[in-house]
């Protein structure tokens, strides 16, 4: 629940948005229904892994096949959840205003950290459009945003679009997710000082290193659930020694690498087989393998076959008896 004015916003999101930021997926029953006991699991996994916040209706979460009611209804009970004492977020981005207003109110009401936002796909094509829409929230709400730079949503933002949105009062950061370097970069350089950058990969913290920046979070992803148990959470372990500081190559390199390069190639093979769709369907079922709900994709995603689920099962497996 947010314990701050919109004035302070910016103060707020430094001290509260640091660590791993996990990504929430939407899980779906038999009926196609919002899976509410395995959604409510889920969270509980995921918090039990260390991690310090996480978001909901995301790219991740299938936002686009959820309807109003559905929307609120994951808000409803990721609020609940967390209880006032997890920090949340919740992913807000719709094509209509009117849609996107009601659902940050809801998300505000209920006792929600921070909003996330990106461009209203399909019509915006050019970086004025983007900074008045989010200038249009950031009015209506009290809560921090964050805007969510990426590709899916039809036009990335530049490093001077990205530093405008962040003039505006209670937008605190970016998730820079465009999967261009030298943007992402580029962004932390010339917007990093006034706001949080975020790119959701750990190539950026050398950078940094090398360059002379610092990313002190990791908001959002799914590489805690898919990477992590509770008794090993070697991923959450070492985004906190790195906001400590401390990159431990030796760390990253024997209980982290192994997987991660799992995660690569599928991640890779799965975006190019769906010609460039978000790997919704290879999330949820390596979800399932660590404990999580999984389930089902909707339409017009679609599930990974048997063949790819075995051998997907097989490299886990692999990977997780190399990195013990």
């Amino acid at each position: 629940m947010a314990e701050y004015v919109k004035s302070e916003s910016k103060e707020w999101a430094r001290e509260a948005l640091r660590g791993q930021w996990s990504t929430l997926m939407t899980p779906f029953d038999e009926n196609d229904s919002i899976d509410e006991k395995g959604l409510r699991h889920d969270i509980k996994h995921v918090k039990s892994l260390g991690t310090r916040g996480a978001g909901c209706t995301w790219g991740m979460g299938e936002f686009w096949t959820l309807t109003h009611e559905e929307r609120v209804k994951v808000y409803d009970i990721v609020a609940d959840e967390a209880g006032g004492e997890w920090p949340i977020a919740a992913h807000v981005s719709h094509t209509s205003q009117k849609e996107m207003y009601s659902l940050a109110s809801h998300a505000e009401n209920v006792g929600f950290d921070i909003l996330v936002v990106a461009a209203p796909y399909f019509v915006t094509n050019q970086e004025s459009q983007v900074l008045e829409w989010v200038k249009g929230l950031a009015g209506h709400t009290n809560l921090a945003i964050m805007y969510y730079n990426s590709p899916q949503f039809g036009i990335v933002m530049s490093a001077e679009g990205l530093n405008d949105i962040c003039s505006i009062e209670n937008v605190v950061g970016v998730k820079e997710a465009s999967f261009n370097p030298e943007l992402s970069v580029e962004t932390h350089l010339k917007v990093g000082q006034k706001a949080i950058i975020s790119t959701p990969d750990e190539w950026i913290f050398h950078k940094g290193k090398e360059l002379g920046f610092e990313q002190q979070v990791m908001f959002a992803n799914t590489s805690d659930w898919r990477f992590d148990t509770v008794e090993q959470n070697y991923y959450v372990q070492f985004i906190d020694k790195v906001m400590g500081g401390d990159l431990d190559k030796n760390f990253y390199d024997e209980k982290i690498a192994p997987i991660k390069g799992v995660s690569d190639k599928w991640w890779q093979y799965t975006v190019k087989k769906m010609d460039g769709a978000l790997p919704a369907s290879l999330c949820k079922y390596w979800g399932e393998l660590m404990g999580m709900s999984g389930g089902s994709v909707r339409s017009p995603l679609v599930d990974l076959s048997e063949d790819e689920k075995s051998q997907l099962r097989t490299d886990i497996n692999a990977a997780r008896d190399l990195s013990k």
